[in-house]
């Protein structure tokens, strides 16, 4: 019985007052390959935090390696200054649009989406191990297999640099699917009702002019 509780612990996040929706707490989870999926599957996220008394949200790159997130950006970036011990309390957040859910009432328009919302304080990563660690990870979050494909940076560019990690422990994710929920009054309107997916999509790349004679498209970027 024991082991079935650590497993159950080890499979989902503990919800928290910051992580339980006051609306629509039926659509929360906290499963955890559920939000690292989302987390993989996104690009942008939202970084919010408070500066001089004011809100602020950036978006931004990220990466995640196993339980932590990691974002970076110049060294002159403020979020990434205030995250110098002992840290700063930020919220992350991360949303795909899956659908327009049109409805026959304006009232009950809606989408359907997946988000996370992380919770917790970011810190500046110092380690210049990890640092490059969280660089590859930015790297091929973007495309998988990028960062041992490309000229690593250098001192130059380590020194210009600041990375911030956010450990994934106050965790959340929202989901929202199916169709319109119209009132039974309105069933009989003659409006029509339903869904309208939305798919991620990738052209085909396109070579910079000045590329070196005799390089080939990757493997890497056939299959996107």
């Amino acid at each position: 019985m024991q082991g079935t509780t650590e497993e159950a612990r080890a499979a989902a996040y503990t919800p928290t007052d910051r992580t339980v929706p006051t609306r629509s707490a039926d659509r929360a989870s906290y499963d955890r390959e559920l939000v690292h999926a989302i987390l993989d599957e996104g690009y942008v996220c939202h970084l919010g935090f408070v500066r001089d008394g004011a809100p602020v949200v950036l978006p931004t790159l990220y990466g995640r390696v196993g339980e932590r997130l990691y974002v970076h950006g110049s060294t002159g970036s403020r979020p990434l200054r205030g995250a110098a011990d002992p840290g700063l309390p930020v919220c992350l957040t991360v949303t795909h649009v899956d659908g327009l859910v049109l409805a026959r009432s304006a009232f009950h328009h809606s989408i359907n989406y997946r988000s996370v919302v992380v919770h917790g304080i970011a810190h500046q990563v110092t380690d210049p191990e990890e640092q490059r660690l969280a660089l590859d990870a930015l790297v091929d979050h973007v495309v998988p297999g990028r960062a041992a494909d490309s000229r690593p940076a250098n001192k130059k560019e380590l020194a210009a640099t600041s990375v911030i990690r956010l450990d994934l422990d106050e965790v959340s994710a929202k989901l929202r699917t199916g169709g319109a929920n119209d009132e039974p009054e309105d069933l009989a309107l003659p409006h029509w009702a339903g869904v309208v997916p939305l798919r991620k999509g990738y052209g085909t790349p396109l070579p910079n002019a000045d590329l070196a004679a005799g390089v080939e498209l990757p493997d890497y970027l056939k299959v996107l």
